[in-house]
């Protein structure tokens, strides 16, 4: 075995010191992507990669003619990582580890810190000074619980294409994605996995290289000019960030040095049954480190001002989609994996220390308590938590034909029972458009009319409903087919009239959400919604008051989710005054019938539900209307 003296020799200047060294064995290089990986130098190229187990690493590439053992590595013993320096190696070099396992087979790996890659099918990993010339973020747009939250999930490859089938570039979206979203009136863009992935119909959420920008559109600095651009106009950028598991491809970290190394050495705990891949070993402070160091190389090196996290729930728990047998309970007996508890609570904690004007949102779909609640508070410590539940209740409530609303009510109320739990964002993602459940517009019953008549109410409704608010791309001009990512989106019915109407609602929307403090300053406080009528099941009817921070600019909310206009249908309000129609549904500029169009009314000292002043209208059918207190 190699001797642990790389970096004390003066040949080789830029050699890993002894600190970087020693916090790299204790898991706590907070720079990890700073040390390790392929680093590019005036004199050459330093490389580095951790693989403890390994009996020899060697560097193949096109510079050797990709022969194993020429250009070998030196093992420090002290942490398990090899390095070594090639002169004269500059960019756009292909490369990979030739590895030899204790056995002495030799495979040949991608760099896990790697920066760029082959366009796949192609595997090798590329040289490349992105991590040292990329721009520091700007964090400048904090995603706030009291601020304007409504984002556009976007899969970049099939948003649009030039001719129907080429990808549009990272520097082609930045202009034409960019503009989309600021004309819709989204605060955020919502990004499915960027980090590199060997197969399209995983979507990015199967990825190899997590330092690695997919080439599919370009490369890191093209990705870091769309975010700066999105930045310049306003628009904060999520990506969907993937540390639950990884495939078990060969040039990948499955058995990276000829063992279990980054995935638990147990099958019951290191195969994800669903999915056919690997899962991280949360209890090993190295590969921690390795995650922990990647969710800080997107929000600094790339700029994301949030993370969201997939899949937490298949990390959290020890027998997720698993029969009894085919799982090891913790020390306590129980099924929660203690050491991802650790590993998440550690990695909020250090990321909000770090980055604190940036967000790390959790796809989290069961009861676990805290998932959005500060560490020090006994929670999991993310910013915010999907509302699954909303979601998956409102889309079968919306399901539903009209006639039949009114026996299954608590679908469409049942959510503001435990609205402010948690800091909650609203999703209606790609997930609920795929795999044969249909479109958003697809889902709703009735005719043509009707179809689009319920989504605009449910649009309403969802952007009235405590909670951030993400859309999947598609949903803004109510696609008719589901979504399939070797396409792209059906920009033909775009331009057509009863979509563009629902664009038109939608930008709408946007703009009292954020226009309207009460809309959005207290999505995740209590004090944010007051109920007017909940229980009007017989009319499926849904009422509610929601408040600002200074309770002086209250905004009701009525929902009418039947295709009969109610007519003056009486409703309690906390303020006497004027109240004028901020937003309806039903207006003939959205498709709509135009009941109580523009209509404007004045409070009566009459009591109903529970409040001194009243009013009564005629609610428009399937509509949603916004009233809002004139000062």
């Amino acid at each position: 075995m190699a001797s642990d003296t790389l970096d004390r020799q003066p040949s080789h200047p830029h050699a890993l010191s002894d600190f970087d060294l020693h916090l790299i064995n204790h898991g706590n290089h907070e720079r990890l992507f700073d040390v390790l990986g392929c680093h590019l130098f005036e004199e050459g190229a330093r490389f580095a990669v951790w693989a403890p187990q390994a009996r020899a690493v060697s560097v193949v590439g096109d510079f050797n003619g990709w022969t194993v053992g020429a250009t070998p590595l030196v093992r420090h013993d002290t942490c398990g990582v090899w390095e070594g320096f090639v002169a004269g190696l500059g960019e756009n070099q292909r490369y990979k580890y030739a590895v030899e396992g204790a056995q002495g087979e030799v495979v040949q790996k991608a760099d896990p810190l790697g920066f760029a890659s082959e366009l796949r099918p192609d595997t090798a990993s590329v040289s490349t000074a992105v991590v040292r010339d990329l721009p520091q973020p700007d964090y400048s747009r904090r995603m706030a619980y009291d601020q304007p939250m409504s984002i556009y999930e976007v899969h970049l490859g099939s948003w649009r294409k030039h001719d129907g089938w080429r990808f549009y570039s990272y520097d082609d979206l930045a202009e034409d994605l960019i503009d989309y979203v600021v004309d819709l009136g989204f605060t955020h863009i919502e990004v499915m996995p960027l980090h590199e992935f060997p197969f399209d119909g995983s979507w990015g959420y199967q990825p190899v290289g997590l330092f690695c920008v997919t080439s599919r559109f370009g490369n890191a600095g093209g990705l870091a000019h769309l975010v700066r651009r999105a930045h310049e106009r306003g628009v904060g950028v999520i990506m969907d960030w993937v540390p639950g598991h990884f495939p078990k491809d060969a040039h990948g970290l499955a058995r990276f040095d000829g063992g279990a190394l980054y995935e638990y050495a147990d099958p019951k705990k290191g195969e994800h049954p669903d999915w056919g891949t690997l899962v991280y070993d949360y209890g090993r402070w190295e590969v921690v480190n390795y995650l922990e160091a990647n969710a800080a190389f997107w929000l600094e090196k790339i700029g994301m001002d949030g993370l969201r996290v997939d899949a937490v729930a298949s990390m959290l728990y020890l027998d997720y989609s698993r029969q009894a047998g085919q799982w090891v309970p913790n020390i306590h007996g129980g099924n929660e994996n203690l050491e991802t508890i650790a590993f998440l609570r550690r990695l909020n904690a250090n990321l909000y220390r770090r980055y604190p004007h940036a967000a790390v949102i959790a796809e989290e779909s069961t009861a676990w308590p805290g998932v959005s609640r500060p560490v020090d508070q006994g929670g999991l410590g993310f910013g915010y938590k999907w509302n699954m539940g909303w979601m998956n209740d409102t889309l079968d409530y919306m399901a539903r034909d009209p006639v039949h609303r009114q026996y299954h009510h608590r679908e469409i109320t049942f959510s503001f029972d435990y609205a402010f739990d948690e800091n909650f964002i609203l999703p209606l993602s790609h997930d609920e458009v795929v795999h044969g459940k249909g479109s958003l517009l697809g889902r709703m019953p009735g005719d043509d009319w009707q179809r689009f008549a319920n989504l605009r109410a449910y649009f309403g409704f969802m952007w009235g409903h405590p909670g951030k608010k993400l859309l999947f791309m598609g949903g803004e001009f109510a696609q008719a087919a589901e979504w399939n990512h070797e396409g792209e989106l059906a920009w033909d019915e775009a331009a057509l009239e009863p979509n563009r109407q629902v664009s038109d609602l939608v930008r709408a929307l946007n703009r009292l959400h954020r226009d309207e403090p009460a809309l959005h300053e207290q999505d995740c406080q209590p004090g944010g919604m007051q109920w007017i009528d909940g229980g009007d099941a017989k009319q499926s009817v849904v009422a509610f008051i929601r408040w600002d921070s200074a309770g002086t600019a209250p905004v009701a909310v009525i929902s009418n989710f039947t295709p009969t206009p109610l007519e003056n249908y009486r409703l309690g309000l906390p303020r006497a005054g004027r109240w004028r129609c901020a937003i309806n549904t039903d207006s003939t500029l959205f498709g709509g019938s135009g009941v109580s169009e523009g209509v404007v009314v004045a409070t009566q000292a009459e009591d109903w539900h529970g409040m001194a002043q009243s009013v009564a209208l005629d609610l428009p059918p399937l509509a949603t209307i916004f009233l809002s207190l004139e000062p």
